[in-house]
């Protein structure tokens, strides 16, 4: 379970961070939520593909780590196996948060940062300091108020984009069924991606709406990065050989 609490350098003076990636500290995800603007850094290595919120019922891109529930492919004994690691992943254990104006102090909102205390990566021993000794933020801190608003944006810019596919009925929905060497069968489904008959029939007017957003650019490195799901079969098959 996580416990948010809105960070300040009182409460929290002496926490550090481990930023160390294991499944220990909650890595062993099958997917996490990616965003527009880190889409060419993330097909170069994961499979995009769209699932709906739990929750809200929403539309997200995500960015596939592996082929089983708990399961990240990309973790190994020296720590993450990839040259980029998701923006949602690196931000752990911190959030970003909107605080409504207090009275008085007109109305906008104000962002907030907060950490959740009882992640394991918190202690006071071990790992990047979150506040200098007289209270300032620390670099790492710094890296990661300007991460946490680049996620921001990535979540703004994501319903911009799921909205402009929806209103092209450019999403459709795909089952992965992979078998592996040993016989292993791998439904996956609850995913989405891009239609792409529906793609190359849209009239010049939509496509040239999609360009001007930058997201037709975004269609074309989903649709790329679905290459790399057999670079996760083959993650698998060698974890396999060597079990």
């Amino acid at each position: 379970m996580s416990n948010f609490a809105l960070l300040n350098n009182v409460a929290h003076k002496n926490l550090r961070v481990i930023r160390n990636n294991t499944a220990q500290y909650g890595d062993n995800e099958m997917s996490v939520v990616t965003f527009p603007q880190e889409f060419r850094a993330i097909q170069n290595e994961y499979p995009i593909f769209f699932q709906k919120n739990a929750e809200t019922g929403k539309f997200i891109p995500v960015a596939l780590m592996g082929l089983r529930q708990n399961e990240n492919l990309f973790l190994s004994e020296k720590g993450w196996d990839a040259q980029y690691i998701p923006a949602s992943v690196k931000r752990r254990p911190f959030l970003i948060g909107v605080q409504p104006p207090k009275p008085g102090e007109g109305n906008q909102p104000s962002r907030m940062v907060y950490i959740d205390t009882d992640s394991p990566r918190v202690n006071e021993a071990a790992g990047e300091p979150v506040f200098l000794p007289h209270g300032g933020y620390s670099p790492y801190l710094e890296s990661i108020v300007d991460l946490l608003e680049y996620i921001q944006y990535g979540t703004e810019l994501n319903e911009q984009f799921v909205d402009a596919l929806l209103a092209n009925e450019l999403l459709e929905v795909v089952t992965l069924e992979i078998t592996l060497k040993n016989g292993e069968r791998n439904n996956l489904a609850g995913l989405y991606t891009i239609n792409e008959d529906k793609l190359s029939s849209l009239a010049g007017g939509a496509v040239a709406g999609l360009h001007g957003k930058g997201f037709l650019e975004c269609i074309y490195m989903v649709l790329a990065s679905h290459a790399n799901v057999i670079k996760l079969i083959a993650r698998v098959e060698a974890k396999l050989s060597n079990q």
